[in-house]
């Protein structure tokens, strides 16, 4: 049941006990004032991964987070080689050496959920890639760049 006031709905919900302890204990451990913030982050995090899977030309922005490990070169050169084919999507990127010869990077996309889930696809497919994770919001960046607005005088 769900109730309508100044833009805020109440939802009730049974959960089972040791799941209901769980989230009680992970609110405590972020120092969130309520049960409701979290449930409305996860929430969050939910649909815009629904977002990814069930609409392909919807724009999406985010991040891609890959570990990998091995000839760094290599796996570095292969990764970036990806990216670059998929020129408009990625923003920036971001890379940092770890211990035991491992490496994270972090790409910031943004693009239509399917040449974002290809572009994820592609990467994986880069052998020494351990670990890759997709995490997207409906909210998108700014224009970086109009160039018929800089024509005009005006800013983006």
């Amino acid at each position: 049941m769900a109730s309508d006031t100044a833009g805020l709905a109440r939802l009730s919900m049974s959960l089972p006990g040791d799941l209901f302890r769980q989230l009680d204990m992970m609110v405590e451990e972020r120092g969130l004032p309520s049960r409701s913030q979290l449930i409305a982050e996860l929430i969050r995090h939910a649909l815009a991964e629904h977002e990814a899977f069930t609409r392909p030309d919807e724009m999406l922005a985010g991040t891609i987070t890959i570990v990998y490990r091995g000839d760094r070169g290599r796996v570095r050169h292969q990764l970036a080689q990806t990216q670059a084919d998929y020129l408009k999507e990625v923003i920036s990127s971001q890379h940092v050496f770890l211990e035991d010869d491992q490496s994270l990077e972090v790409l910031l996309v943004q693009g239509p959920a399917l040449l974002l889930k290809e572009l994820c696809d592609a990467l994986r497919r880069v052998r020494g890639v351990h670990q890759l994770q997709l995490v997207t919001t409906t909210a998108l960046l700014p224009p970086l760049y109009d160039k018929d607005a800089e024509e005009k005088g005006v800013a983006a």
